[in-house]
């Protein structure tokens, strides 16, 4: 059995996160991902916690990956990529707009080199419009997109998620585009430009929830409390855990978890509506059970009644949660000198066609001497594009 992806090329000339991601998924997937560096390397090679040139986190968006660098400055760097492009089935960067046609390798250079080519083209704010000039990093997505907006803290003021939520939202929607453009490809014979802006992405991923009191415009009914004013977690005597009980089932499962039968047969909190109105009521009791709790028994009591429950793990033990054992979600990767890296595995499983084990991420130009030379170039070429600084190896 092959991977769902195995035989499809790619070239991954992005950076820093939303772009890297989107390909490292597509790795997963079986895909052969060409990471294309200059010498200076992935600035997210040096940030966070790191062995030489490999950081935890550009391990984790770069994993699977064979590793090139090249200087396009250069004629002899220009040169290779054109040879990569030929090749390739997918070309993915998230440049501000107008940097791959200053660097010669606009879409319709890429397009003339090989007519088969799915072109994908990442940007902050896409690719023109008013904003499209402006550097973008992901809380400026956040801020624009009205993310920041939803996370109000005690006197009303926007923050932050304090993840880089805009950026992989975008990884998981260009993962997802890009496959589609290959399927449409395979079925038409077309290819075609794929264009992922973050700002969209965030607006379509904080949409459902984030802006329901913002979607009707003709008659609008009342609005409702802001979603994440309802949400919340509570204490246990050794932690905190995170409920919920939209539906009246699990608002008695809940309730009976905890020993709680009254409250699950009260006729006031029979219908969401009656325990919105009612929540200063069976709050403050559920609360106070869940206080005399420890986890271990709380989450003993939700599983037993089919609740909606979970514990709070500290990042530093999300490893040892028995769900996540169970499902095998953190793998160990062999990056041989700098040792074993914990990661996640791929999310999706596929019965015909399993996903490929996360490979290692390259250091940079780790396999510069080996790409090119599947690209057809001597080993006198190779030498002296190393020589002459086209090449870092």
């Amino acid at each position: 059995m092959t991977a769902p992806l195995a035989g499809i090329r790619i070239v991954d000339l992005s950076q820093i996160v939303s772009g890297p991601m989107a390909a490292t998924l597509l790795a997963d997937q079986g895909a052969d991902i060409i990471k294309v560096e200059t010498p200076g390397g992935d600035p997210v090679r040096g940030l966070g916690p790191r062995k030489g040139d490999l950081s935890a986190m550009f391990i984790a968006v770069n994993r699977g990956k064979r590793g090139l660098a090249i200087d396009l400055k250069t004629a002899s760097g220009r040169s290779i990529l054109e040879r990569l492009v030929r090749r390739a089935d997918v070309l993915i960067e998230n440049f501000r707009p107008g940097t791959m046609e200053r660097l010669g390798f606009g879409e319709a250079h890429c397009r003339a080199l090989n007519p088969r080519l799915i072109f994908a083209s990442i940007t902050g704010f896409g690719p023109d419009g008013p904003y499209r000039n402006i550097r973008v990093y992901d809380p400026v997505v956040q801020a624009v997109s009205g993310i920041a907006a939803t996370q109000v803290d005690g006197d009303g003021k926007p923050s932050l998620v304090r993840t880089l939520v805009a950026d992989k939202v975008t990884a998981l929607l260009a993962a997802q585009a890009i496959t589609a453009a290959l399927f449409h490809r395979e079925r038409t014979g077309v290819a075609q430009r794929v264009d992922i802006a973050m700002l969209d992405a965030a607006i379509a991923f904080n949409w459902p929830e984030g802006m329901f009191n913002h979607s009707f415009l003709d008659d609008a009914p009342p609005q409702a409390p802001e979603y994440g004013a309802l949400t919340r977690l509570w204490a246990a005597k050794d932690g905190q855990v995170a409920i919920g009980a939209l539906q009246t089932v699990e608002f008695v499962a809940l309730a009976k978890s905890v020993g709680r039968d009254d409250l699950a047969a009260d006729p006031r909190f029979a219908t969401s509506a009656g325990r919105m109105a009612h929540q200063s009521e069976w709050a403050p009791q559920l609360a106070a059970e869940f206080a005399r709790r420890d986890i271990d028994t709380l989450m003993a009591g939700f599983i037993r009644e089919g609740a909606v429950g979970g514990r709070v793990n500290a990042c530093a033990s999300v490893h040892e949660d028995a769900q996540v054992r169970h499902n095998g979600s953190i793998v160990e990767i062999d990056h041989g000198q700098i040792g074993r890296v914990r990661g996640p595995r791929h999310a999706a499983r596929f019965s015909a066609s399993p996903v490929v084990a996360p490979g290692a991420a390259p250091q940079l130009g780790e396999h510069s001497a080996i790409i090119l030379a599947e690209l057809g170039f001597s080993e006198e070429e190779i030498r002296a594009f190393i020589a002459g600084g086209a090449v870092a190896a």
